[in-house]
């Protein structure tokens, strides 16, 4: 993986992440329909995509981007994240994102360098 380094600040924005995580799963599984045998493929896709785009932001984080992608079936879904460490340093976010037949969920952790 590549590094670039923008200029910016060393803040967390969670909401600009959200925006970039989003672009990234509608550019992975955006138009099309549920299909198991691509899961393991749009998920390796999305979380690479995020990584690749949260390094170019040249913000002094290690990030960790975790994936998951769920047929919209009726069941529930729930999840839930934990993290122990400097609220004033390090962010997370989570993103939940569904068409007409899948659910993704992405979360975000940074942890300052």
């Amino acid at each position: 993986m590549e590094e670039y380094s923008s200029g910016d600040d060393g803040n967390f924005n969670s909401d600009e992440i959200s925006i970039l995580v989003k672009e990234c799963i509608e550019g992975v599984i955006g138009g099309t329909d549920y299909n198991q045998n691509k899961i393991n493929q749009w998920t390796a896709s999305i979380v690479e995509h995020s990584l690749t785009h949260l390094v170019k932001l040249g913000r002094p984080f290690k990030y960790i981007v975790n994936c998951s992608v769920m047929q919209k079936s009726g069941a529930g879904l729930h999840t839930a994240n934990s993290c122990y460490w400097d609220t004033t340093t390090d962010g997370s976010c989570t993103v939940r994102w569904e068409n007409r037949t899948m659910y993704c969920v992405v979360s975000v952790f940074a942890v300052a360098m």
